[in-house]
């Protein structure tokens, strides 16, 4: 028979793998009888863990939720999970202490073997500067979501007039957090950044959930930001490159590429704008055939002019460094 403490945190470890659990199949997976599975119930209990016992002929219990934080019992996977979460998160500028402190609370009781393996994960947020966002409008704003009610908030700044908002979701992109809401005084949904977001107290009142348009928040979100309704890119266009296939894919990011020969490879890629889809091609710095649409072929047009007179208005010689050669794709490291 296991001793105590390894036998209380497989009890523990089962009770948090399922909701109800009836006791006479705890005692068959713990090798014990029923009787001991009580006084093991009783002494999580006494630790803090808040374990309800069913009443029938199975006796079930299940694990709730308290008013206290108990000791947690996590796998391997879930251990190296949550420090690298952890990591992710120390780098918000609103968070990160929290999470720093978290994150070594974690790490100092971690086994040798999984403490090397989160040692070797070093996470990083790759952006600008991002603007401190307070972790209580953080949770505040997840409680009205849970709780669905109204938020009253002022955005930019208190000059203009308070904003009613039905908070739906709380999410995470590119290192900043957004509130995505349907604007009651704008009739329409809205993502609206967290650090400009000013609460109004008390929240109003509670409000019957509307379905995300599309249903799907991160392709409704990620539309938002590229200027489309369905998520996808309002420009998108298809062009040949020379260049093969296996030198473009790596820095073809969302795009389609398919090789066509030794040194050629067709590319179908989006943008926000078909400017930017075109400026975005140049820095391939190969040749550039337009299959479609007329729109990009317009956009090289335009972009050729203005490059042309920025060209002009660099006189004679040009900027420094001129006529050298590029590094671009098509030489060495691939496009900056």
């Amino acid at each position: 028979m296991q001793k105590t403490s390894s036998r209380l945190l497989s009890l523990l470890s089962l009770l948090q793998s399922r909701r109800d659990w009836p006791g006479t199949v705890l005692a068959e997976r713990l090798g014990t009888s029923l009787r001991t599975v009580r006084r093991d119930v009783d002494r999580l209990r006494e630790l803090g863990y808040p374990v309800t016992a069913a009443k029938g002929p199975d006796g079930g219990y299940r694990l709730g939720a308290g008013a206290q934080l108990p000791p947690l019992l996590f796998d391997d996977e879930q251990a190296v999970a949550l420090t690298v979460a952890l990591q992710v998160a120390s780098g918000d500028s609103g968070l990160g202490e929290a999470s720093a402190r978290a994150l070594a609370t974690v790490r100092q009781v971690l086994p040798a073997r999984l403490r090397h393996r989160v040692d070797a994960v070093r996470v990083s947020a790759v952006g600008g500067r991002q603007e401190p966002v307070d972790g209580a409008v953080l949770l505040a704003i997840g409680e009205a979501v849970r709780a669905r009610e109204v938020l009253h908030v002022d955005y930019r700044g208190p000059d203009g007039p308070p904003r009613r908002v039905q908070p739906h979701h709380l999410v995470s992109r590119g290192g900043r957090w957004y509130l995505v809401g349907f604007d009651l005084d704008r009739g329409d949904w809205r993502v609206f950044r967290v650090d400009r977001l000013a609460l109004r107290v008390p929240n109003g009142p509670r409000f019957v959930p509307r379905e995300v348009p599309g249903g799907d928040v991160a392709a409704f979100v990620l539309g938002r930001f590229r200027g489309s309704a369905d998520g996808g890119w309002p420009c998108r266009g298809t062009v040949v490159l020379g260049l093969p296939a296996a030198r473009v894919a790596p820095f073809a990011g969302d795009g389609v590429v398919e090789e066509l020969g030794p040194r050629r490879c067709s590319l179908v890629a989006g943008s926000w704008s078909w400017v930017a889809l075109a400026a975005s091609l140049g820095r391939f710095d190969a040749e550039v055939e337009v299959v479609e649409p007329v729109e990009l072929v317009a956009a090289f047009a335009l972009l050729a002019e203005r490059f042309a007179r920025s060209g002009a208005l660099a006189g004679p010689g040009g900027a420094p460094g001129a006529g050298a050669e590029s590094a671009g794709v098509g030489d060495a490291v691939g496009p900056l």
